[in-house]
């Protein structure tokens, strides 16, 4: 018969020299929460209301049997530090289990790991299954000290397409297999679900699997209603006993006050944007057709840029704002606007307090003007105008497909009109969808997206009011944008003088040689 758990005044002496050797109570019985909570104290840390209701619950799950458990918290709320306490203190009570961790990429499952190992070589309460010699003790799998003489080790880290087909496991965790790299397509969405459905065969029987994660997509596996778009009868982990705690309860509150204050928490929303909000932190997978970009948000101004002279440096302002950078994006192709796919180029300037501002936005007529002359040289003749208009310091060049012909040209065009515009290829490898929603979702809600009057006149906002993901629609002039704001705001001046025509408008620290004062009383 088990003897009562330690009280946690009990615990919390463990802590403090002198520690009587030999008197660690391995054989007592201690909760996963005082399992938590020394290794709090050790650390010098509170435990968090938030930790204790999601550790009680783990150890209410494992001690009545359920064997199928899915824990969706918020972001940054600690989750896989628990999840590791939680496999630590499975090994610290039966040093013989197999635990399996499986993550979208192999960095991943290998930082849960890690963080067992730490918790195994530093915890009070595991020193009976720390090994005696290095053997079995990896950045990706540990062996702890037990009884049995088993294959496979006590803990093993594995990514997403790993080949664990021989591997066998009593616990499987499957933690955050769900990133946007492995759902933001449909045949990732195919392919993930189909990764999963093998480790059943991977579990031993009566084995347990817990998923930890956030749903990054409305056909997520962690929704909790068939999606019959795919097929679905029924959710894909249905059966499971949940625990989803987002960051604000039923009427409103924060989860974890201490961390998210509520100016915290609207920062977070500011930051990035309704739709992922409601994704990362209150774990409500966003249906599609909710997903659109309103051009009623857009900040309307009709200034032009202005560039002078002040205290010896150029200054280039937009409606009385100072910019401070710039950066123009080219998605090319062939033809006309309004046949097939646009060839659209844009130019966003920002200032010092994160407003940017779409100050044009030209969709290009590829169609020679004269006998012999090709598509791609009126391209670049084109871009390098736009570029000279504007003051470009850089621009980017999609490259994927077409445009891997085209910075060549572009660069002798730029040369020609004397513009100091240096040109970088850009290889997109984000789905055209979320890249144009992580670039505008997060601007529209804070209103920090400025428009010129003439991008209006432009099919500009009809591709905004009639976007939707995963939908066949026009969304060149949105792809350009979206480079433009997701691209790292270029605010360095360029090496080497200079040329006359096109001066530099950016802010920036010039370098200063200091001399070392000499010190009080040395010879000089």
């Amino acid at each position: 018969m088990d003897e009562a758990p330690l009280g946690y005044g009990q615990l919390e002496a463990l802590c403090r020299p002198p520690r009587p050797p030999g008197r660690l109570p391995f054989g007592r019985e201690v909760g996963f929460a005082q399992f938590v909570f020394l290794w709090n104290v050790i650390q010098r840390q509170r435990t968090p209301v938030l930790h204790r209701r999601i550790a009680d619950w783990l150890e209410e799950s494992w001690r009545e049997g359920h064997r199928r458990l899915l824990l969706m918290v918020f972001r940054n709320a600690g989750k896989s530090t628990l999840v590791g306490l939680f496999c630590a203190w499975l090994l610290q009570r039966d040093p013989n289990l197999r635990i399996l961790v499986f993550s979208a990429e192999h960095g991943l499952a290998t930082r849960m790991t890690r963080n067992v190992r730490r918790i195994v070589e530093r915890h009070p309460l595991c020193a009976a299954i720390r090994p005696r010699g290095p053997g079995g003790w990896a950045q990706d799998q540990i062996t702890v000290r037990r009884s049995r003489d088993l294959r496979d080790p006590s803990v093993l880290a594995r990514g997403l397409f790993a080949n664990v087909t021989g591997a066998r496991a009593d616990v499987i965790v499957c933690d955050d297999v769900e990133v946007p790299n492995t759902c933001d397509t449909p045949a990732k969405r195919a392919e993930l679900r189909a990764r999963l459905a093998e480790l059943p065969f991977v579990l031993c029987p009566g084995g347990t699997i817990l998923y930890v994660g956030t749903p990054h997509h409305y056909h997520s596996i962690y929704a909790a209603e068939p999606r019959p778009e795919l097929g679905e009868e029924r959710p894909f982990l249905d059966g499971y006993r949940r625990l989803v705690v987002p960051v604000r309860d039923a009427e409103g509150r924060s989860a974890w006050p201490e961390r998210f204050s509520e100016e915290e928490i609207a920062r977070i929303e500011r930051e990035s944007g309704p739709a992922r909000f409601r994704s990362q932190m209150l774990l409500e997978p966003v249906p599609l057709e909710e997903l659109r970009l309103d051009p009623g948000r857009l900040v309307v101004y009709e200034e032009e840029a202005e560039m002078y002279e002040a205290n010896g440096e150029l200054v280039l302002t937009i409606a009385g704002r100072r910019m401070v950078s710039a950066t123009a994006f080219w998605d090319p192709a062939i033809g006309r606007p309004e046949r097939g796919d646009a060839s659209v180029v844009a130019v966003v300037f920002t200032d010092a307090e994160g407003h940017y501002f779409l100050h044009d936005l030209r969709y290009l007529d590829s169609t020679p003007s004269m006998p012999g002359e090709d598509e791609a040289s009126v391209m670049c003749r084109q871009v390098a105008a736009f570029c000279a208009t504007h003051a470009v310091p850089v621009i980017r060049v999609e490259v994927n497909g077409l445009g891997r012909f085209l910075p060549a040209g572009l660069r002798r065009e730029l040369q020609r009109v004397g513009a100091p515009t240096v040109v970088r290829e850009h290889h997109s490898h984000v789905p055209k969808d979320r890249r144009i929603l992580e670039a505008f979702d997060p601007l529209l809600a804070s209103r920090r997206l400025h428009v010129h009057r003439r991008v209006l006149a432009t099919p500009f906002p009809v591709e905004m009011r009639e976007w939707r993901p995963d939908a066949a629609g026009r969304d060149d002039g949105l792809d350009a944008v979206a480079g433009c704001l997701l691209a790292e705001p270029m605010r360095l001046r360029p090496f080497g003088p200079r040329p006359a025509a096109r001066p530099d408008w950016r802010p920036a620290t010039r370098s200063l040689r200091a001399r070392r004062a000499p010190l009080s009383g040395s010879r000089r």
